[in-house]
């Protein structure tokens, strides 16, 4: 299979471009870095892409801004980093894949454990990633062509604690290429509308 991962360059990204190209051709997508470059929060840089790129057979996304915050002191131009970058950045390339995939296709998002388990200076993750997910279940029954959609939802990653360790304090973080399991399951699955939670999940 052909597989566009964007975010391939983030610590998440990495472990599933090493996960999958075991066995598939993985195009690899950045902000920066990567074969191809997208600010996927801009959707005509995201019909860009797939123009180049082409006909695929499933779509990765582990990318996403967020901003950490006390509610009290939160802005909406707060709360829009992460409206505008998680969410819709994730929503843009799903509405882009749909006419790029080969039938049968899949596309694979990226919420987290934030979802359903709150964390203090959290709310704007908490609402961007149930978002992302509801979004999945939704578009999971309307996608055409036996195209499927799936979620991963991360508890938080060993190799992040440096920089996240003091928001989760009490979770057991896992390391990256654990969670790369679930994209692949996602990708090679027959799964549609799952959150697949990978790791530190009650």
């Amino acid at each position: 299979m052909k597989v566009i991962v964007i975010g391939a360059t983030g610590a998440v990204g990495k472990a599933v471009v090493a996960e999958l190209g075991q066995r598939h051709e993985v195009v690899t997508v950045g902000a920066r870095g990567g074969q191809h470059q997208v600010d996927f929060a801009d959707i005509a840089s995201v019909r860009s892409l797939f123009a180049k790129v082409g006909k695929v057979d499933a779509v990765v996304v582990a990318a996403g801004s967020l901003h950490f915050a006390p509610l009290g002191s939160f802005t909406p131009e707060q709360f829009y980093v992460g409206l505008n970058s998680k969410l819709m950045g994730q929503v843009n390339v799903a509405l882009v894949a749909q006419e790029y995939l080969n039938d049968g296709g899949s596309i694979t998002l990226t919420s987290g454990i934030v979802a359903e388990e709150p964390i203090r200076n959290g709310a704007s993750a908490t609402m961007v990633n149930a978002a992302v997910e509801g979004f999945v279940r939704a578009a999971a029954i309307e996608l055409p062509r036996g195209l499927r959609i799936n979620v991963v939802s991360p508890t938080v990653l060993a190799e992040s604690m440096g920089s996240y360790g003091p928001f989760f304090i009490g979770f057991e973080p896992i390391a990256a290429s654990r969670a790369a399991l679930s994209y692949a399951r996602s990708v090679d699955g027959a799964q549609t509308g799952q959150v697949y939670r990978a790791g530190g999940h009650a």
